[in-house]
């Protein structure tokens, strides 16, 4: 119940999202119309096809994408009959009439006396619209995209993606409420009835040509990146928390850190009880340790770390949790990693082993390729931290990045519960270097892109994705967060794989930081490849995995930072050029 509510806000917060934009002339069009039998069928119309394309889209493979494509271009023709209807209905009668009968019947559009909107036309309509809806995909519904990923076609990813979209549509539907009052003001007032309908089929037209030239993902999706991402986590924060249910003589939070000292009791903390920890069962293999039991915990505080190793969050984390599980290890804190694969690439046993040694992790870390951990905690996130006291309860949590001085004071809090007479000591501030340093958030204007089709967004090589086959692409000049390729490539579901040397990959971006997610051929063998930012060699704003000239080698699968601007964050026209062939290439992300 509790996603389901965190689905259907995170849909209402859309109303305030640039990406909502494209859409909005669909849904005003019908304005002054009988809500029941006009609005409320187009918003379920638009609702369900939503719901329906993005679970699909969330579990299927190329022939989804291949329907939906094909679904976009009808919608796109039935919408732009529509808005030329209200624009002129003279000027819709030259396109061929049984067409455009077709079309006024269906829509309702001509506004002419005596006819009468439908439900069934609207509920078209909004199916119509459905099919062009892309809306920024931030942190909610992130969350449920990613957990139909991990679990597979299921109701409850279709329930969580209705939700979702209702939450859109009732957020629309108030908004067309209120501008159905003001448009019907302005027709009693100042008799433009006429004229707001042909303003209305421009503002349609406008629309469905975003949307036919891509600027929906693109334009719209970049006026600002972080969007509505900062009340959606707040929803998703507030949701989560747990009332306190013992007084404190310390209190650890995820908001706050405050200290009263009593020292006539035995230290008790504030953190709630947010239940009884999971198992740790169902892990393929345990690194550094034989497998752990939660009866074998009893009486530790144990740190569990949700993580993936190519995942850019979670390596920005690692040097806390491994600063934490030295520092604490002789007061009782045991550190356990559960790295629960995003990529194929990362089930392979060997490839975690090799990051676990790369990132110095030392604690036992648990190999969740079947994600039965990650099931039995309801985790939906990477990093996510739980901490479980000594009688097996899980006491405390945080999702993501930061927060690290309160998620240490919850781990001093839990110790001193158990007998620690650790004194109080500064947080760790670990020496982090490389794709492990903090992120630059104010300059970030760049977000995570995917170049596997099932994921892919703001592609624009002129030649088009093409699905599962070698293809040529070529790119000129992207705009901000576009990308293209060039040379020959097979796009596949989760990676672009290089056919022929010196193919490209140009990514136009606005961040501190630009990694990638490479990974060698099948054959393992090492691929050369050659960086520039605006055309020429980084110099000083290379990455931990170049040098000054750009050069590198990708020599096995995982995440490379290839740029760290030196000087002022400013937009830059990223270029990656590869020398040898088989480079498979994942996904984008900054800091």
């Amino acid at each position: 119940m509790t996603l389901l509510i965190i689905a259907y806000l995170g849909g209402a917060l859309t109303i305030f999202s640039p990406c909502i934009l494209p859409i909005l002339p669909f849904v005003f069009a019908r304005a002054g119309q009988p809500f029941i039998r006009s609005t409320l069928p187009m918003l379920i119309g638009m609702s369900v096809t939503f719901a329906l394309v993005a679970t699909l889209a969330a579990v299927g493979g190329s022939w989804v994408i291949h329907a939906n494509e094909y679904g976009r271009l009808a919608a796109i023709l039935l919408l732009a009959v529509f808005g030329v209807s209200l624009l002129s209905p003279r000027a819709a009668s030259i396109i061929t009439q049984p067409v455009v009968d077709f079309g006024n019947r269906l829509l309702n559009a001509s506004g002419k006396p005596g006819s009468v909107s439908t439900s069934t036309s609207s509920f078209i309509l909004g199916v119509a619209t459905g099919l062009l809806w892309a809306p920024c995909a931030g942190p909610i519904l992130g969350i449920v995209l990613t957990g139909a990923a991990l679990n597979g076609a299921s109701l409850q990813t279709t329930f969580l993606l209705v939700a979702y979209a209702v939450g859109a549509a009732t957020s629309l539907a108030f908004a067309l409420l209120v501008g159905g009052k003001i448009f019907a003001g302005m027709k009693r007032s100042l008799g433009v009835s006429e004229r707001i309908r042909q303003v209305l089929g421009a503002a349609v037209l406008a629309g469905v040509a975003v949307i036919a030239l891509g600027l929906d993902t693109g334009l719209l999706a970049r006026l600002s990146y972080t969007s509505t991402s900062s009340l959606e986590q707040a929803v998703l924060d507030r949701l989560h928390e747990k009332p306190a249910i013992e007084p404190s003589s310390e209190i650890a939070s995820n908001g706050m850190v405050s200290a009263v000292v009593d020292t006539t009791q035995p230290f008790r903390s504030n953190l709630p009880i947010e239940g009884r920890a999971p198992t740790l069962n169902g892990a393929v293999e345990w690194l550094n340790s034989p497998p752990l039991t939660t009866e074998q915990l009893r009486g530790k505080v144990v740190l569990v770390d949700f993580w993936t190793y190519s995942c850019i969050n979670c390596i920005r984390t690692v040097p806390y949790v491994r600063a934490w599980a030295e520092k604490y290890k002789d007061q009782g804190l045991v550190v356990i990693g559960v790295h629960a694969p995003e990529f194929a690439f990362e089930k392979k046993v060997e490839n975690v082993k090799k990051a676990v040694n790369d990132f110095k992790i030392g604690y036992p870390v648990a190999i969740d390729n079947d994600y039965k951990i990650w099931r039995a905690f309801e985790n939906s996130y990477w990093p996510a931290h739980y901490l479980i006291d000594a009688k097996g309860q899980i006491r405390y949590h945080h999702f993501g990045e930061g927060n690290y001085r309160q998620s240490e004071q919850a781990i001093q809090d839990l110790l001193r519960e158990v007998g620690s007479e650790m004194g109080s000591t500064a947080p760790v501030t670990p020496d982090a270097k490389g794709a492990e340093a903090s992120p630059d958030l104010k300059n970030v204007r760049s977000g995570e892109t995917y170049l596997g089709y099932k994921r892919a967004a703001s592609f624009v090589s002129p030649e088009g994705l093409r699905i599962d086959a070698a293809n040529a692409y070529s790119i000129d000049e992207p705009g901000l967060n576009e990308w293209g390729l060039s040379g020959t490539w097979t796009v596949g579901a989760e990676q672009a794989v290089l056919d022929q040397a010196d193919g490209s990959i140009v990514y136009h971006f606005s961040a501190r930081d630009l990694h990638l997610v490479l990974g060698p051929s099948a054959a393992g063998k090492p691929i050369r490849f050659q960086v520039t930012i605006d055309g020429r060699a980084p110099g000083t704003s290379h990455g931990a995995d170049t040098d000054a000239d750009g050069y590198g080698t990708v020599t096995s699968t995982k995440l490379y930072q290839l740029v760290r601007q030196s000087g002022d964050v400013e937009e830059r026209t990223f270029e990656i050029r590869f020398l040898d062939p088989g480079v498979e290439a994942y996904a984008f992300t900054f800091g």
